[in-house]
């Protein structure tokens, strides 16, 4: 269910899923959704590039709170990945820096570069990424010409499917090749880099040409609204709905929600087979209480919200 906010109406906390569009920063999509709340306090969970559309994540006023939490659950995105050229970010953003081409490249081949790159592996991020490298955006570097390099850190790509492929000119002449492919990941996973990664196991380069995220966690493009359709009628999931879509739930009494409350670490029920991370805390009301983590087997907050 969602609720219906207007600036200056006492906007609720909550989340709003945005379809972002083309051409707009994730701090763009913020600053509208400060205008049509009414408030500063808003944030989001998880940076889109420019050149990608589909789900954001917009946390507003408490619900911010959960956005350190929800960047890292896992993604999923469509892609179109261009084999036969390379570009110096990774993307059509960027320019060409090598156009060999991908004629003759065997699908075969493509399949089987695509499984290399599936399941637990190290990825190295673009130069052009937000990562910081000694407390400085690697982006920034990258823009003032300097020499460094990025080390590889692992990520999990849980599923990357090739879906179709086309044989296509470059607006070059190049003879290239489109591939539109699913890929469902851990937070921290680059698309593009998977782009790149995929080309150069090819022999041919590679980059991404276009890019839509589909899914944060539990939240779809079924759930999110362009911004113009925000603006007429902003809508944001109370944060009790968010985090009971989002995380475990563990319902507590009310002398456990008092104890909560004061910062004591009370025990928690064990949790078989469930992965770790954070869980999601109600009263006997159904108030939406805390983020706690399992420490040693008690509850220790990650977050109070009541």
């Amino acid at each position: 269910m969602t609720r219906k906010g207007r600036a200056g109406s006492g906007t609720p906390d909550g989340l709003v899923i945005v379809d972002k569009p083309a051409g707009f920063t994730s701090h763009d999509v913020v600053a509208k959704m400060r205008r049509f709340a009414g408030t500063r306090r808003v944030g989001h969970a998880g940076t889109l590039d420019p050149m990608a559309t589909g789900v954001l994540v917009i946390g507003v006023e408490k619900a911010t709170r959960l956005l350190g939490h929800l960047a890292l659950t896992e993604k999923e995105y469509t892609a179109t990945i261009r084999l036969g050229q390379t570009t110096v970010t990774d993307d059509a953003e960027g320019e060409i820096t090598s156009s060999g081409g991908a004629a003759g490249t065997a699908l075969s081949a493509v399949e089987a570069g695509i499984g290399e790159l599936t399941g637990d592996i190290q990825q190295v991020p673009s130069k052009v990424s937000a990562i910081k490298i000694d407390g400085k955006r690697s982006y920034t570097r990258a823009r003032e010409g300097e020499e460094f390099e990025i080390p590889a850190r692992p990520v999990t790509v849980s599923s990357f499917v090739l879906h179709e492929s086309r044989e296509a000119k470059a607006e070059d002449g190049t003879p290239v090749l489109d591939l539109d492919v699913t890929v469902v990941c851990s937070s921290g996973t680059y698309i593009r880099a998977l782009a790149r990664d995929l080309g150069a196991g090819l022999g041919t380069g590679g980059h991404l040409t276009a890019l839509r995220r589909t899914r944060v966690g539990p939240y779809g493009l079924e759930a999110a609204r362009t911004l113009e359709q925000l603006e007429e009628s902003l809508q944001i999931m109370p944060i009790a709905e968010a985090a009971a879509a989002a995380f475990p739930r563990w319902d507590v009494d009310e002398h456990q929600a008092r104890l909560l409350g004061n910062g004591v670490r009370i025990d928690m029920p064990p949790r078989e087979g469930a992965a770790a991370g954070p869980v999601a805390v109600f009263g006997p009301d159904g108030r939406f209480l805390a983020l706690v983590e399992e420490s040693k087997g008690r509850a220790k907050s990650l977050a109070v919200f009541a």
